[in-house]
């Protein structure tokens, strides 16, 4: 699997990330081992995860899909082959919302202790916290950072104008920067005033920003759970409209000349974007996982890019 720079970090990871939200608990691990090992077999090394992943009944407990990636990476004997991503910031059982010092602190040795590891290379706030000055998480994650438990930190559900102030405040403070953004993101565009709070959605401002400073967006739910394949999953409503009826059209018209199904292409339209997104595909079966890999392969021309971006009411 070909990589990509992570941002401005001097990294690179996979082109492809692999969602490992629900593994552990809506996907028991037994099916997830052979979809980790599918991935990495296909050269994929990029997984993300979050503290709050894993649910017993109603309560989000967290730590279920952590400690599944733990123990297959420590079966495998590959820590250091992955690249693994985690996070912070949104309520689970015993921990309150938020990103104060301590609970950054806090988590972060948690999740070490879940992925039986001593650092973890990227780690996420997970949501922006704007009860508390900015400073504060931002000097917490830089000091996870000199600590050597960290390797690069990014943000997740951050307004533009919230990333520009962070970066400035990084920048005055010689503090380590967000190098990446995972936001909300599809092919299809959210009808005027649909709300996902506490999620934000990747827009034009958002994409533009990254544009010009060389933060990387990646997106979550960038198949909208399977809605764009599967007849039994209709699109959200929050999606629903002229707008989404049009470019559904027009993506399926390309999947058609491709022979792809309409998820590869979300994906390879994704890939081929400027600026270039990376994808979080998550799947259950190996099956799913196959079908998101082959999406690798497909060359989009400028013009099946053209018809993609320009479709629409």
């Amino acid at each position: 699997m070909r990589k990509v720079p992570l941002g401005t970090s001097g990294a690179a990871v996979s082109a492809f990330c692999l969602g490992a939200m629900y593994f552990g608990w809506r996907t028991p691990e037994e099916a997830a081992i052979p979809v980790l090992d599918q991935y990495a077999e296909a050269g994929g090394a990029f997984i993300d995860t979050a503290n709050i992943y894993g649910a017993v009944g109603d309560q989000r407990v967290g730590g279920l899909s952590e400690a599944v990636l733990g123990r297959w990476m420590e079966a495998r004997g590959n820590r250091h082959d992955m690249f693994v991503a985690s996070k912070v910031g949104f309520q689970r059982v015993g921990v309150a919302r938020g990103l104060r010092a301590e609970t950054i602190i806090s988590e972060c040795e948690r999740t070490l202790r879940e992925l039986r590891t001593d650092y973890v290379d990227l780690y996420y706030a997970h949501v922006d916290d704007r009860t508390i000055p900015l400073s504060e998480p931002l000097e917490a994650l830089d000091r996870l950072v000199c600590a050597g438990k960290v390797r690069y930190v990014g943000a997740s559900n951050y307004a533009p104008w919230r990333l520009e102030a962070a970066r400035h405040a990084c920048r005055a403070n010689g503090w380590a920067q967000f190098c990446c953004i995972q936001q909300r993101h599809t092919y299809l565009r959210p009808r005027p005033g649909a709300v996902f709070a506490p999620q934000v959605v990747a827009n034009a401002d958002l994409l533009d920003y990254c544009r010009s400073t060389g933060m990387r967006p990646l997106a979550y739910t960038p198949l909208l759970g399977g809605a764009y394949s599967r007849d039994d999953k209709a699109i959200d409503p929050r999606y629903a409209g002229p707008d989404s009826d049009a470019r559904l059209t027009t993506l399926r018209a390309v999947a058609a000349e491709q022979g792809a199904t309409a998820n590869q292409v979300v994906l390879a339209w994704m890939l081929h974007s400027d600026p270039q997104v990376i994808p979080l595909v998550a799947a259950s079966t190996t099956a799913q996982m196959a079908e998101n890999l082959a999406a690798l392969d497909i060359a989009l021309s400028a013009d099946d890019m053209r018809r993609l971006n320009e479709a629409g009411a």
